[in-house]
């Protein structure tokens, strides 16, 4: 069985250096994608020896080395195909755009994108578009329940916290 790269399917032989650039390009892509490791870029599933290990090191990239949290957006599971053990990453379409690498910052060498079936450097326009669509969750733009409160009642209220 052949394993086509699609615009939502990455092949990877090995987990080498750029996988998280990867991730990241999924991430900030609308739909998502899956990252397949254990399997060429012609399609030809070679498997993984240590799924457990690799798994592992799958979990720590992603959430070590990728800014904003990834929690909760990638799952990794072990698949068998053509009898051989290979690594599916399923990642969800972020909440937080743009993702990026943590060492190199939001900057086009840190932050990429899915076309097609590759991975591209995003531009800095593009970076700031997308940064300014996110959702703002600042406690200044929250509804408080209690509208009536007074200075007074906060300072009592902060006063007995202990």
């Amino acid at each position: 069985m052949k394993n086509i790269e699609t615009n939502r399917i990455e092949n990877k032989e090995l987990l080498n250096e750029d996988f998280e650039q990867e991730v990241i390009a999924f991430l900030n892509y609308r739909e998502g994608g899956t990252i397949y490791v254990g399997i060429r870029k012609n399609g030809e599933v070679v498997g993984i020896e240590d799924v457990d290990l690799t798994q592992l090191q799958i979990k720590d990239r992603i959430k070590n080395n990728i800014q904003p949290s990834t929690l909760g957006l990638f799952d990794v599971v072990v698949e068998t195909i053509d009898d051989k053990d290979v690594i599916k990453v399923i990642i969800s379409s972020g909440t937080e755009k743009p993702y990026y690498l943590r060492k190199k910052g939001r900057t086009p060498e840190g932050c990429y994108v899915r076309v097609g079936s590759s991975k591209e450097r995003m531009t800095e326009i593009m970076i700031d578009d997308m940064y300014a669509k996110r959702v703002k969750h600042t406690l200044k733009e929250i509804d408080s329940p209690r509208q009536e409160l007074t200075f007074n009642q906060l300072k009592y209220i902060m006063k007995n916290m202990d």
